[in-house]
């Protein structure tokens, strides 16, 4: 893998010339960060040696070079999931090119269905720590020392500090959020009720399809993780209705101008 991660790595390098100290991963129907990034370089998932292609509708499938709040940031337009039938190691094969570029910080978010009683379709939730139900990890199999330890920590998987800095600017503009337990299953159905139930009982207060890989792989790589999730429909017993995927999209896309001005002063204020 590592011979793949410095070709992959060598290649942006020479066709951006950019050394990138943020990377984004935005989630379904959250794209419009883009539109505040000064982008420099665009590239096409598919022209990028020994990149996977995103096949999901909301998931644009482009990896942007460029400058938000006047910091040099990488950005995913559109992320990678394990029901695409992609392996756990392809899925966060980004993250691992990401930390050889040269980022120091991972900011990712998603759409995720609420769980939480207290949580309303629209709300924006700090990840504070989640739940891996998706029944697989991407460090099994042979681990390579260059990539990080065999036994990652994981006693602080969403960085503290990053997330209390983030939540005082939202304090700051004004902007509602919450905090929570994000729970990770592999999709693509959506829950039933007692799957939703379940999930409430054993801590998660939201729960989607992504994420957990992607942090595990840049906490074994050393990188601090600042995560969103958009609550896009809700689990919670007497308020579970048909839901579609462009549903989804729907709702991330009316909550996801609050996150992208979090977003866009932290990497202002964050050095």
């Amino acid at each position: 893998m590592l011979k793949k991660i410095q070709e992959t790595s060598n290649f942006l390098k020479n066709k951006t010339g950019f050394t990138p100290e943020y990377g984004i991963i935005l989630g379904t129907g959250l794209g419009g960060l883009v539109n505040e990034i000064k982008a420099e370089h665009i590239i096409e998932y598919e022209k990028i040696p020994n990149f996977p292609v995103s096949t999901v509708k909301g998931h644009q499938g482009k990896l942007i070079f460029g400058e938000l709040s006047g910091k040099k940031v990488v950005a995913l337009q559109g992320r990678f999931h394990f029901y695409e039938g992609y392996s756990m190691q392809e899925v966060t094969f980004p993250i691992r090119v990401f930390k050889e570029l040269g980022i120091r910080i991972l900011i990712l978010s998603n759409a995720s269905g609420g769980l939480n009683p207290d949580f309303s379709v629209g709300d924006v939730m700090f990840i504070e720590d989640h739940i891996n139900l998706m029944g697989n990890n991407p460090l099994i199999g042979p681990n390579d020392a260059a990539l990080g330890p065999r036994f990652p920590d994981m006693s602080e998987p969403y960085d503290h500090s990053l997330r209390e800095k983030a939540q005082g600017i939202a304090d700051r503009l004004g902007i509602k959020y919450r905090t929570g337990v994000y729970a990770a299953v592999t999709g693509p159905t959506f829950e039933t009720p007692a799957e939703y139930k379940y999930v409430r009982i054993i801590g998660g207060d939201s729960v989607g399809m992504s994420t957990v890989p992607e942090v595990i792989v840049a906490r074994q790589a050393g990188l601090p993780c600042l995560a969103f999730s958009v609550i896009s429909d809700l689990g919670v017993e007497g308020k579970i209705v048909d839901i579609t995927h462009d549903d989804v999209i729907d709702a991330a896309s009316i909550a996801e101008p609050r996150m992208t001005k979090i977003i866009k002063a932290f990497t202002a204020e964050t050095d």
